[in-house]
Formats: structure tokens, C-alpha cells, sequence
């Protein structure tokens, strides 16, 4: 077998009729336009960076946010940049929770009707949990309600203290705003005495909603959830870590969910799209089945 043949530089330029100088400038051009555009990708990567809802954007969701501005680039080089530069996500809190919800030992518990984290459809599983907001003030309670299908936010209620209210309310304001038709859903939650209030499940009733309850002990049960309130606070919280006031975390809650998350927060769970996107597909992707 012949050995591969070596050719030196100048024999190349020889063989083609390309001058050394026309060489030169050619590869020095080249170098120039992949050095500007290298530049301006890094721009583009710190600005996303400086944006207080994009700051926890690691390299993945920071390479699918660039490809939506119309940027080539693959995830190794984001990644190789970031470092490079210095460009980091934005890290998490750390606080000493306060107990969010109480078990009543003499309430009926429901059975678990979910085998797993998955749903088919929108709006057939709702998952549900309370999480706490740190102010100045004292702490801000949030009650979610979660389609567990696209990963929105459907109904949200806050307040100062925790009342079965701040779930019904949730509940009732899901319903209503996406249009939920009766008999739809299966409801999930942990035991806490806010879920096994009488007060919700006539609700669910009214609703025809089924009933389903962590099991005892299983802290993976309600998994969507509890990574939905850690990745939300990362980005809700301002530097501080906490809000001045009760009604300023009030308003960034609500500004955050129905501007941010819902609309633009890229989930990697649904293929890096946002959870509207994702709804708007899936109803595509049906209408053309």
C-alpha cells in the first residue's frame, strides 16, 4: 500500500496557482470575520447573562436563547466561552425554610393516583404545593397550581398566612382562566391540613375533579413541584436574597409568571421551549393528527 503522500505549503500553493501573499490575506481575512463573530457572540452571551430573568441560563438554555436571536453556535462553544469569560448562571439562595403546610392526623387521606410524573394531555394532571417567599416583612406564602403536561403555571394565589383559601383560590383562578372543563383534571398534593380541608375538596367536587395525595413519607411524589419553586426562586429573588415588602414580592411574582415564565422561560424538560410554546405545539401537532 502507498504511504500518504505529504505535501508542504508551497507545493500546495504551486500545484493550485495560488500566490503566497493572496494565501496570507485570504487566511488572515478568514481569521478576522471568525474573530468578530466570536466577538460578538460573547456580547450576546453577556447581555443574556445580564438580564435578572435569563442570569440562570447555563450553557444549554444560554445556546437554544442564541439560536432564537439568530446565532450559529453549538453548546461546546457557549460552554467554552462562558468559562472563558467568566460568565456564570446565577446560583441559589440558601434559607431555613418555615414548616409550609401541617398534616391534621384525623383528616382522610386520598389515595395516590399518580404512578408517575407524566401526563399526556394539558390540564389532566394539576399539581399543587406551597412555598414560601422571604420579605422584610416576614415570609410570603405562594400557592401553585401546575399543569404537569406543559409545566405552566394555571392559578396562583399569596398571602401573609395559610389558610385552605390560598388553595381554593388557586384552584378556582386555574379553572377559570384556562378554561378547565369539569371532571378534567386529577389534583395532586402533598398531606398537608390545606389540601385535606374540607373547604378544597368541596371545590374539587364542584369541579369533578379527582382527588390524589402524595404517599406517606415520599418526598419524590410531588418532584414538579418542589424543582419548579427552586429554579423560581433563583430567579425571582433579587441579589439580596430577600424582598423590602410583602406587596413588592407580590408584584414581582406575578409580573415574573405571567411575563417570564409561562411566556419565555425555556424548559428543558419540554425540548427548551416555554411552557405556552409548548401548549401551542402539542395543540399543532393535534389538530393536524
Amino acid at each position: 500500500m502507498r504511504e500518504k503522500d505529504n505535501y508542504s505549503l508551497t507545493e500546495l500553493l504551486t500545484t493550485f496557482g495560488v500566490s503566497a501573499s493572496g494565501y496570507r490575506h485570504h487566511h488572515s481575512d478568514k481569521m478576522t470575520q471568525q474573530r468578530a463573530r466570536q466577538i460578538k457572540l460573547v456580547a450576546e452571551i453577556k447581555a443574556i447573562n445580564k438580564d435578572p430573568k435569563l442570569r440562570v441560563y447555563g450553557s444549554p438554555r444560554m445556546t437554544k436563547e442564541l439560536h432564537a436571536r439568530g446565532y450559529e453556535c453549538s453548546e461546546n462553544t457557549v460552554a467554552r466561552l462562558m468559562q472563558e469569560h467568566g460568565i456564570v448562571a446565577k446560583g441559589a439562595k440558601t434559607f431555613k425554610p418555615p414548616k409550609t403546610t401541617t398534616v391534621d392526623k384525623q383528616a382522610k387521606y386520598s389515595d395516590n393516583m399518580l404512578e408517575d410524573q407524566k401526563a399526556q394531555h394539558f390540564a389532566e394532571v394539576l399539581i399543587a404545593e406551597i412555598t414560601y417567599i422571604p420579605t422584610k416583612e416576614g415570609w410570603l406564602y405562594l400557592s401553585v397550581v401546575i399543569d404537569l403536561f406543559s409545566r405552566a403555571v394555571l392559578g396562583f394565589e399569596t398571602s401573609g398566612a395559610m389558610p385552605a383559601s390560598i388553595v381554593t383560590s388557586a384552584l378556582n383562578k386555574a379553572v377559570e382562566n384556562w378554561a378547565i372543563p369539569r371532571g378534567m383534571a386529577i389534583f395532586h398534593s402533598d398531606r398537608g391540613s390545606q389540601y385535606t380541608s374540607g373547604d378544597l375538596r368541596k371545590e374539587l367536587k364542584r369541579h369533578a375533579f379527582d382527588q390524589s395525595m402524595s404517599a406517606k413519607g415520599n418526598c419524590y411524589d410531588n418532584a414538579t413541584c418542589e424543582s419548579f419553586f427552586s429554579t423560581f426562586k433563583r430567579e425571582l429573588l433579587p441579589e439580596s436574597g430577600y424582598f423590602e415588602t410583602r406587596l413588592e414580592a407580590q408584584r414581582a411574582i406575578f409580573e415574573h409568571i405571567e411575563s417570564f415564565y409561562n411566556t419565555r422561560r425555556r424548559h428543558s424538560s419540554l425540548g427548551n421551549i416555554s411552557p405556552h410554546a409548548f401548549i401551542k405545539k402539542h395543540n399543532q401537532l393535534a389538530l393536524s393528527a
